[in-house]
Order: C-alpha cells, then sequence, then structure tokens
C-alpha cells in the first residue's frame, strides 16, 4: 500500500510542481554592517516627480510615491513601448497584443477586464507582500466556456447612470453589489493567465524582492514572449530592473493523464474499488446467513488475526479483524486451512463494514498501552498545526504580520511544535520494546530459534523484526510542507524514499520533505532491534550500548549547534534543518528513552508501587519539565554554550517528562490525565494517525495551489484554517485506511497466521 500512496503523491507533486529549475542571480545591491542578533530595515530613497496642482496648469515637484516607483509595468508602458517590443515577440502574439491594445484604447469591456485581471502593487510593501497574483478567476471568464447567449451592446461602453443602492438587495449582499446574472463580453482570441516570477532589484532601496506577478494576456504568446514584454517594458522605471526567473502558463500545465504513474495509481484504484464492494457485500451476505442459523455454535471463518487475547464476557476471545467469529483455540480449525478459506478470508479483508468496525473499535489487547492513543492523537493535532502555521506564513499577502506574532507568549506552542516529532519516536521506542520483551516473555518468538545457536537465534530474530518493518511499511502512504523541487525530486531519489535513507542526503534534494520522520523511524527501528536481541541473552551489553548510543548522540547534537551557531528560542528551529532537525543522530534520544521505559513497564509488568510524596514530585518534574520546555525560552538569548547544551538534551528532556506521564498512568497513578489520554474516544484518530502524518501535507498543499489569491493571516483566521486542516486530513486519512491500509493489515496477518498453523502442524507431525 505504500507505493499505492507514494503513486499518488508523486503524481500530484508533479501535477502541481511543474516550475522549471531557475538559479537566481543576485544583483548588485549595498551590503549594510549589522551587529549579530540585530534587525536593521532597509533604506529607501524616492525619486522627484512633477505632479499637475488642481485648479490650475501649473506642476509641482514632489517625492514619488511607493506606488508610483513600483508600478513597473502596466498597460501604458506597454504601450508606450510597443512598437520597440513587437518586433522581438513571435507574429501570433504581435497581432493578439495589437488588438489586445487596440481594444484599451476603445475601453472595450473585455480589453478593460484583461487589464483588470492582471496583477500589480496594491499595498502591503512592507507587510511581506511578494504575491502581485492578480485574478486567474476573472481572466479565466472573461470568455464563458460554455456557449451562451452574450450581451452584444457591451462591446462598447455608452455613457450611462449607474445608481447604486443604499440598501442591500438580500442578506447575502453587500451594501453597493449590484446582484445580477454575469455578462460576459468576448475577446476577440484566446486568453491564457501567465504567473511570472521575478528577481527585482531597485537603486530606491538597498533591499531585493522575489515577485510573483500575474498577467491576463493572450494565449498565443508563449512564455518567452511574455518575459520579453515584462523586460522590455520595466525598463522605462528608472529605478527597477526587473529580471524574469519563469514563467509559468498553460503552455507548459502538466497533463495528467498523459503520466504512466496516474494510469497505474487509477487501475490500481479501480481494483481495489471493485474489490471493497466485493468484500462488504459478501460481508453482509454472511450476516445474513448468520442471522438464519441461529442455533449454530460453530462458524468455519477462518480466525486469522495475530493472537492479542481480550477478555469478554469473563470468556477467552481473540481480537479479530474480521469479527464474526470468537474463539479461544486454533486446534478445530488446522484441518480446515485450504486455499478457497484463504481466499475468502482475503476478499472479507476489504468489506468496509469490518474495517470501520475495527478502526473505530473502543477495546484494546491486553498488550497495548492505552494512554499511547492519546499522546499519538495529541501530537499528531500539533504536527498539523505546526504545518499549517508555516504554509500560511508563506502564502499570505502579510508575511511579516509572522514577527508581530512570534513575540507573544503563545505563539511558543508553534514554533517549539517540534517536539510533537518527539512524542512520535518516544511511542515507537517504547511500543517496540515493550512489545517484544513480552513477546520473547510467552515464547512467541522460540519458533524462529528453536535447534540454532545463539547467533543465529539473534540474526533470525534480526531478520524477522526487519522485515515485519519493511513489509509493513508499504501499505501506508509517504507522505510535507511544499518543496519547490519535488516535481524532480521524486522521480529522481524515489528510491531514498523507498529505503527509508532520504535523511542522510541533502534536504534539497529530498522526495516529500516531511518524509524524514519515516525514515528516522525506521532507522530507530533497526538500531533498536540490534539492542532488543542483544538485550534477551546479554543485557548489560545491551544497555552499554544504549548509554553510548544516547552520549553520542548528545554529543554530536551539541558540537552542530555550537559550531554553527544555533540559538534555540531566537533561530527558526527549521533553520538547521539540513544538520539538525531531520539527521537520526540527532534525534535518536527520544526513541532510546521510550525504549527504557518500555523495558521498565515490562519488567515491572506496570506494577510500581509508589508514595504520595514519590507521585506528586514525579508529576510536578514531569509538568514543570514539559512546560519549560515548549515556554521557556520566551524572551531569554542564550549563550553559544547554554544554546548547545539546550539543543543536544532537550529532545531526551521532552521524551523524559512523557516518561513519567507513561509510567504513572499504566500503574494507577494516571488520575485524570490517564482518563483523558486513554478516553475511547480518541482510539479511531490514534489508529488513522499515521495516514494523517502522511496525508495532511498533500490537504494542506491542495488548499494553497486552488487559492486565486494569497491568504491574509490573522489570529482568527489561521485558527479557522487549522481546524478545517484537522477535519479534512483526518476525514481523508480514515477514508484511504478503510480502502488501503487495513485490508492490507488483514491480509498481513492472514498470512502470519497460515503460516504459524502450518509450522504448528509440521511440528505436531514431524515426517
Amino acid at each position: 500500500m505504500k507505493i499505492l500512496k507514494f503513486l499518488f503523491v508523486l503524481t500530484y507533486l508533479r501535477c502541481v510542481c511543474s516550475d522549471p529549475p531557475v538559479t537566481a542571480t543576485a544583483g548588485d545591491v549595498e551590503e549594510m554592517e549589522y551587529s549579530e542578533g540585530t534587525s536593521v530595515e532597509a533604506k529607501y530613497l524616492l525619486p522627484p516627480v512633477n505632479v499637475s496642482v488642481s485648479g490650475n496648469k501649473s506642476t509641482r515637484t514632489v517625492t514619488a510615491s511607493l506606488a508610483r516607483v513600483l508600478d513597473f509595468y502596466n498597460t501604458e508602458l506597454l504601450a508606450a513601448n510597443w512598437n520597440r517590443i513587437r518586433g522581438r515577440i513571435s507574429e501570433g502574439c504581435q497581432k493578439d497584443v495589437d488588438t489586445y491594445l487596440q481594444g484599451l484604447a476603445r475601453a472595450e469591456n473585455w480589453a478593460l477586464k484583461m487589464d483588470d485581471a492582471s496583477g500589480r502593487y496594491s499595498t502591503g510593501w512592507f507587510w511581506g507582500n511578494i504575491y502581485w497574483t492578480g485574478s486567474r478567476s476573472l481572466c479565466e471568464h472573461i470568455t464563458p466556456k460554455k456557449q451562451i447567449i452574450i450581451n452584444s451592446q457591451n462591446r462598447s461602453r455608452s455613457a450611462r447612470a449607474a445608481a447604486v443602492s443604499l440598501k442591500p438587495h438580500s442578506p447575502s449582499a453587500p451594501l453597493g453589489y449590484n446582484s445580477g446574472p454575469v455578462v460576459y463580453t468576448t475577446a476577440p482570441f484566446p486568453l491564457g493567465f501567465f504567473m511570472l516570477r521575478l528577481h527585482l532589484n531597485s537603486s530606491f532601496t538597498t533591499e531585493e524582492r522575489i515577485l510573483h506577478v500575474g498577467l491576463c494576456l493572450p494565449y498565443k504568446c508563449s512564455d518567452e514572449d511574455v518575459k520579453k514584454m515584462m523586460e522590455e517594458t520595466s525598463k522605462s522605471s528608472t529605478k527597477i530592473t526587473v529580471q524574469v526567473e519563469a514563467v509559468k502558463s498553460e503552455h507548459n500545465r502538466f497533463n495528467i493523464w498523459g503520466d504512466r504513474t496516474f494510469i497505474i495509481l487509477c487501475v490500481v484504484t479501480s481494483i481495489v474499488v471493485v474489490l471493497l464492494i466485493m468484500g462488504t457485500l459478501f460481508d453482509l451476505y454472511l450476516d445474513h446467513l448468520k442471522k438464519k442459523a441461529k442455533n449454530s455454535h460453530f462458524s468455519t471463518k477462518l480466525d486469522m488475526t495475530m493472537p492479542d487475547v481480550k477478555t469478554k464476557n469473563g470468556k477467552c476471545s481473540l481480537y479479530v479483524v474480521n469479527n464474526n467469529a470468537e474463539v479461544c483455540s486454533d486446534d478445530h480449525l488446522q484441518s480446515q486451512i485450504n486455499i478457497g478459506l484463504i481466499l475468502r478470508e482475503t476478499l472479507l479483508s476489504f468489506s468496509l463494514k469490518t474495517n470501520f468496525q475495527t478502526i473505530c473499535d473502543q477495546t484494546v489487547g491486553s498488550d497495548t498501552i492505552p494512554v499511547i492513543h492519546g499522546l499519538k492523537s495529541i501530537s499528531m493535532a500539533w504536527v498539523i498545526l505546526g504545518h499549517t502555521c508555516i504554509v500560511a506564513f508563506k502564502y499570505s499577502d502579510n508575511m511579516e504580520y509572522r514577527k508581530v506574532v512570534e513575540k507573544e507568549f503563545m505563539f511558543q506552542t508553534i514554533s517549539n511544535g517540534t517536539f510533537s516529532v518527539d512524542t512520535f519516536f518516544f511511542t515507537s521506542g517504547l511500543l517496540v520494546s515493550f512489545l517484544y520483551f513480552r513477546s520473547n516473555a510467552k515464547g512467541k518468538l522460540d519458533p524462529l530459534t528453536n535447534g540454532r545457536s545463539g547467533f543465529m537465534a539473534g540474526f533470525l530474530h534480526f531478520i524477522g523484526l526487519i522485515g515485519y518493518r519493511f513489509a509493513s511499511g508499504f501499505i501506508t502512504t509517504r507522505c510535507l510542507i511544499p518543496p519547490a523541487m519535488d516535481h524532480e525530486n521524486c522521480p529522481n531519489y524515489w528510491w531514498r524514499n523507498v529505503l527509508y535513507i532520504n535523511t542522510l542526503f541533502p534536504a534539497p534534494e529530498m522526495c516529500m520533505l516531511w518524509s524524514w520522520y519515516l525514515s528516522d523511524d525506521t532507522q530507530f527501528y533497526i538500531i533498536g532491534a540490534v539492542l532488543l536481541i542483544l538485550a534477551a541473552r546479554h543485557f548489560k551489553s545491551a544497555a552499554a550500548l544504549l548509554v553510548i548510543f544516547m552520549a553520542s548522540s548528545w554529543m554530536t547534537t551539541g558540537y552542530i549547534a555550537f559550531s554553527n551557531k544555533h540559538m534555540p528560542g531566537s533561530d527558526d528551529p527549521l533553520a538547521l534543518f539540513d544538520k539538525i532537525y531531520d539527521k537520526p543522530w540527532t534525534r535518536l534520544g527520544p526513541y532510546l528513552i521510550g525504549m527504557c521505559t518500555g523495558w521498565l513497564l515490562f519488567k515491572k509488568n506496570c506494577r510500581i508501587p509508589m508514595s504520595k510524596l514519590s507521585v506528586t514530585v514525579g508529576w510536578t518534574a514531569s509538568i514543570a519539565c514539559l512546560l519549560s520546555l515548549v515556554y521557556g525560552l520566551y524572551e531569554t538569548r542564550l549563550t553559544p554554550s547554554a544554546g548547545a547544551t539546550y539543543s543536544a538534551l532537550s529532545h531526551s528532556a521532552w521524551a523524559m517528562g512523557l516518561s513519567w506521564i507513561v509510567v504513572a498512568c499504566c500503574t494507577g497513578y494516571g488520575g485524570i490525565v490517564n482518563k483523558i489520554l486513554s478516553a475511547t474516544i480518541l482510539y479511531p484518530f490514534s489508529r488513522v494517525t499515521y495516514c494523517a502524518y502522511l496525508l495532511h501535507p498533500i490537504v494542506i498543499r491542495v488548499m494553497v495551489m486552488s487559492m486565486d489569491s494569497p491568504l491574509h493571516l490573522g489570529s482568527i483566521v489561521t485558527i479557522v484554517i487549522y481546524m478545517g486542516q484537522v477535519v479534512a486530513a483526518y476525514a481523508i486519512s480514515f477514508v484511504v485506511s478503510l480502502a488501503f491500509e487495513a485490508p492490507v493489515v488483514s491480509m498481513l496477518r492472514i498470512i502470519s497466521k497460515v503460516v504459524a498453523l502450518q509450522k504448528s502442524q509440521s511440528v505436531a507431525s514431524p515426517s
């Protein structure tokens, strides 16, 4: 399933990220000296201009406005320079632009709408507005897409009085808006919308800008024609030099139906949909037969699930995926394993009814730690919050607003959201350790090692653990905040994601940046597998090796932070993404602490007697530790050595705070915290957390790429966007889990159960 999800994400990224790679060339700008830690505003020098004085024919010299200086491209300048430009562009573009300029001269509506749909400076230069996008939707609707009646009287303008109503026509209409049908005034040529990325270098300021400008122009104009028109027209401005870095238009639009990956994805998805329908109908048919056979106490349905024993009404039962039968023994099934039964179970793995019940099941197995569900659900919501804010800030027309809200105390919740991923690392290490030691104690791993030497037994344990990881890994998606080069990186470097080694390479070459977590988690799993297998026979050696790994991670992180002068609390948490943030040797600590916590719970069998004083001290220390990590650096500037120490130990300290919460909740000292984190309502969200992590960046990107204009951020707007992202991400993840993840998990359990039963038969009746 991982392949399916990877194909889906790859296809989407190629669809929306089709800008050609461009190497930026910096202009000559006056460099300004500044002290470390201080912010220096750019200096501006506005030229003088002559302006007519109202009431007489005289002019007066005044300082130019910012809007005048930044108006380096408009239809007036294009018309004035057209005779010089027209010979440098293609013939078809020449004719249509001639018609366009003539339409503007006659003030025809279609030409005015084209000008109105093109982007220009309006406001927000100092507020971080680099998106002068205009309106793509207006450009596309100047000419109707369907054959409708056109009001020919609007081909030319006539003088008429337009009375503005002082009362809205309806509660849905704003004051002054004239409601009515859309009036189309067809342009005499096809239209296209061109998005240009400009490098702006000016002599009236000491700073450079990268701008995104949208232009509504004739479709016959090629990207090169539009580039020449922009650069040549902007030469009229003596204070600004414009270099067009890239042009995106319908000429280079990605044809998704011509993409082989997308076709494969459609075929596979169609097959899955058919299997879902068949599996669901077959499951409903079996339920119908079961109701008829009320007196029958035996079901021929094979229990293909992992042996997670539960208690139900005082009787032994197995946690089954296809929950139509409850049994306590497999003896009566061994003689009935056949191909037909296995195929039937495989088909039932696609039952939407059963998979829905499984995901929403309000019970957990005896080997499950309920508090983990709450930690995963809360951390996932925290991850979505951070990613939503990052993308919202990036695609807003007031990006400087971030610098304002960063000064607020509660913004530390967002800027320190990196600890949410440490929670995932901690829970992964905890579950791997706890389940391995408990399974080993119950003898479930003995079939791998019977009659083999200690080294070979450990090697087979290792192969079994790693094989399960990669097999189960292919049932999930991968799925990062939009990197500009994903459309090239994914086709070239997809194999790094498949092998979980993408974090060992530079971040600019990474396919789907958010997949760094999957790579690190898998690498930690391999390290954990070695430590667990070693601990089963040589516990002290494994403990010593774990301490060495932990200390090495701390020292390496501290050295990298110190050598790069990284200042936690002051610097952007993602500033050293390629050196600290995503590297496995800097994020290993929480995973190892989780493994230690899992071993402790297994060793004590989740029973640790503690005094009230110990419980009080433990909870106080844990809460203080977690809160200080999130909010403790507010308006604090660390020294280089203190910053390096904090970078080295903070992630492990977060895991230590979580370890007390898990231990206290599992041993009966959790109180209200245990009730919240173990609430059954969180179980379904926890079960689709992995899917949500992989899919939510795509949901965010779809929102951004479908917008006609940038966002205008505010606290309430950001909160509303975030809430919508959470709902959308979990809704889509729930559907994907039902259709892809749950069926493949069921089939893996079927294979595991069949192999186990066949092995039991061969042991019981040796040849």
